[in-house]
């Protein structure tokens, strides 16, 4: 019998969905303030069904039926749509294993069946969800038993809707975004893309039976999957974390092999004969209660016992217990693993056992906690009768990290991990790859780069405190710096510096302004939502991440095309995105003079961009609104102006720790053409200035930081001559090249 109406037993009565003012207004994409007009000027308007009289409920299908009346269709993505009524019926609580069933069922199917299914009467798709789900019940943890009932109909509905229009990653990532927040779950954070793709190049050669012993979402072992794995294992103690997992890896890897457990893996191995050809972990940090009591006499504590303290040498023995002689795991670490005290006997003896290969240190902002900066260890199962390894490579790859990507990284955090798209994530993986390629080729001839990179022996590295620091390890070969070579980079440094603090000066002179008079100036101002509906201009919204489309994949020309990114708007920097992360067959593609806006209200930077010729072409990444003005119409320049304003973006804005702006909401002056293209000659202007200081201040730390290591690296010596230079003087002439002076 399928779980519809059961006889005898009576629905549990369901709760009235409701919704407020602020959701009503993003379903219909109109502004609070139409909302309110609506509710005062139309007495067929659904009176308030709940809350109080200063913030009201309505009845959900009243609005909407209000809305179909008037021609409003919902302006809500689907994935919105799947999120508010998974809120709105509490009885599906507790019940996502089930759903990401049904998402797995239905992710592969043509378009017309997830219409005609949703289309279903409320009994019929209930039935039906539950036949789809049941057919695929042994491929997720905890998913034995699937009932759904006639009360479930309108999430089930949802649910195929938001598959069949943004793909079954974007369902998968509300169904555990939910289920993390009502089950308090902390600590659960989605390792960003670019990462997960170092950390499986790091791995020589082409592994085909994978592991990752802490696999949260699955980002690690899908990395693996692009890199050719074939056998991939996961386990996680949260269990929707391991069923999200399963089905995600399930439909980004068809062709693998997917065996994904819940469980703790330190306390309840889930594989415990299980030899993989390399391990990939992101796991937990900073846990006392791991387990170190009952498990002080476990095997896999070959390299020491770990303190209570030190988890994390915990799960790189686990890893390591878990890897064929000669295969590799690279694990991602917090810092304070390297030098802890508590740590040295067990680092020493995996320095000492040659298990360590190498400790990559990554810039603050690469992965959650955004603040530090983690770092990979690469390490290798020694084999009986193997090669000594006399040596360990240590890469400090902070210096890909500027200040505007430390604001960036730290702004963009949003639930379940950071975009960390702010890095140089090419240069970064350049770096570490073509480092570890050299080192690994051959070991005793590793030079290395001062200041970046350098292969240290075993011996120094055993000393009272072990400490794997790579800034630690690296700095200490500055001396191998030509002082010619330095004093010459310090030279060309410091006159780029001047030119472009002549040109800084320049921009800031420009006079093209004056004061509005005894008060500021006032006008008429429409919505962009206004706007678009009179055809001044087309809002074209930024696709969610995550969200897939209907193909096989992106074509060879749009893999060849750069991504503009919300933190490319934020640093003034050309398109850096992957287009393999848009996980979309149809992205949006930028044109000169479309208007950009972050999508998210957070972080240093502009808010807004116009495009330009060299922007032209790039496709549109997550996390950016794109308005394209009708030119007869509407200046570009005096848009984005307006656009971006601080009140503007503010009034705008919603949510509490993440501010998403609402594109429709944004205001704009009703000004004729004349006036507008002088209000956008003078937001050029403004733009000219912003991207000169922005120059200037990059020049000015990097000649900083040239002379300050010169200095104390003993490459540059101070001038006899001691006469302070006035400000604004960008010239070193206080250091001099040559020998120290004499003690004569």
């Amino acid at each position: 019998m399928s779980s519809t109406e059961r006889p005898g037993t009576p629905a549990a009565p369901q709760p009235s969905a409701q919704v407020t003012a602020a959701e009503i207004s993003r379903i219909a994409g109109v502004t609070r303030a139409t909302v309110s007009n609506w509710r005062r000027r139309h007495d067929g308007f659904p009176a308030p069904s709940g809350g109080t009289e200063a913030s009201p409920l309505y009845d959900l299908q009243a609005v909407r039926d209000w809305l179909a009346s008037r021609g409003h269709a919902s302006a809500a993505t689907a994935s919105e749509e799947l999120r508010t009524t998974l809120r709105l019926h509490a009885r599906t609580a507790g019940r996502t294993a089930e759903l990401l069933l049904l998402v797995l069922a239905s992710a592969g199917r043509p378009r017309d069946e997830l219409t005609a299914a949703a289309q279903l009467p409320d009994a019929g798709l209930a039935a039906h969800a539950e036949r789809d789900a049941a057919a695929v019940a042994d491929a997720v943890p905890g998913g034995d038993t699937v009932r759904f009932e006639t009360a479930d109909a309108e999430v089930l509905r949802a649910l195929y809707v938001c598959v069949r229009e943004e793909g079954g990653q974007a369902a998968l990532g509300v169904l555990a975004e939910r289920e993390l927040e009502d089950s308090a779950a902390s600590g659960a954070y989605r390792t960003p893309t670019a990462l997960a793709d170092l950390l499986a190049r790091l791995i020589p050669g082409t592994p085909t039976r994978v592991l990752d012993p802490a696999c949260g979402s699955g980002s690690l072992l899908a990395a693996a999957a692009r890199r050719g794995a074939r056998e991939l294992y996961g386990q996680d103690v949260l269990p929707v974390q391991a069923q999200r997992s399963a089905v995600s890896l399930m439909l980004t890897a068809p062709d693998a092999t997917v065996t994904v457990r819940a469980g703790d893996s330190l306390r309840a191995d889930a594989f415990p004969d299980l030899v993989a050809d390399a391990v990939l972990s992101n796991p937990p940090y900073g846990v006392r209660d791991w387990g170190h009591d009952e498990l002080a006499y476990d095997p896999r504590w070959a390299y020491g016992v770990p303190a209570r303290a030190e988890s994390e040498l915990a799960w790189v023995q686990h890893a390591l217990a878990h890897v064929t002689p000669g295969g590799y795991a690279a694990l991602l670490l917090p810092p304070a693993t390297a030098g802890r005290a508590s740590g040295r006997r067990v680092r020493a003896e995996l320095v000492r056992g040659g298990a360590l290969r190498a400790v990559i240190a990554l810039p603050a902002g690469a992965a959650v906690p955004l603040h530090i900066g983690l770092q990979v260890w690469v390490l290798q199962r020694p084999e009986p009768g193997g090669a000594e390894r006399k040596s360990v490579l240590f890469l400090d790859t902070a210096e890909a990290e500027t200040d505007s990507a430390r604001r960036g990284a730290a702004a963009t955090r949003t639930r379940g991990g950071s975009r960390s798209s702010s890095l140089d994530w090419e240069r970064i993986a350049a770096q570490a790859l073509g480092a570890w390629e050299a080192f690994t080729g051959d070991p005793d001839a590793f030079e290395g780069e001062p200041g970046t990179s350098r292969a240290v022996g075993v011996v120094d590295l055993l000393d009272d405190v072990v400490d794997l620091t790579p800034a630690r390890h690296v700095r200490t070969s500055r001396a191998a710096i030509d002082p010619a070579e330095l004093s010459a980079e310090v030279d060309a440094t410091s006159r780029n510096l001047v030119r472009a603090a002549k040109s800084l000066a320049q921009a800031a002179g420009h006079e093209g302004w004056s004061a509005a008079g005894t008060a500021a100036r006032e006008w008429r101002t429409a919505t962009a939502s206004d706007l678009a509906r009179g055809g001044a201009l087309t809002i074209l919204r930024t696709l969610p991440e995550g969200a897939r489309g209907r193909g096989d994949g992106a074509d060879d020309e749009q893999t060849a095309r750069a991504v503009l990114t919300a933190s490319d708007i934020a640093r003034g920097s050309g398109p850096t995105g992957d287009p393999a992360e848009l996980r979309s067959d149809t992205p949006r593609v930028i044109a000169a003079g479309d208007v950009l806006v972050r999508a998210v209200a957070s972080g240093g930077g502009p808010m807004t961009r116009v495009a330009g010729e060299a922007d032209a072409g790039a496709l549109l990444g997550h996390h950016v609104h794109l308005f394209r003005p009708d030119p007869g119409r509407l200046d570009a320049w005096f848009l984005a102006g307006f656009l971006g304003a601080e009140e503007n973006i503010a009034g705008a804005s919603t949510g509490s720790t993440v501010l998403m702006v609402s594109p429709g909401r944004l205001r704009v002056p009703l000004l004729p053409m004349e006036e507008q293209r002088r209000y956008g000659e003078a937001f050029r202007r403004v733009d000219e200035l912003r991207a000169e200081a922005r120059r200037a201040t990059r020049l000015a730390e990097e000649t900083a930081r040239l002379l300050a290591g010169g200095l104390t690296g003993g490459q540059l010596l101070p001038s006899r001559d001691t006469t302070r230079h006035p400000p604004g003087d960008a010239s070193p002439r206080g250091v001099s090249t040559g020998s120290p002076p004499s003690s004569g």
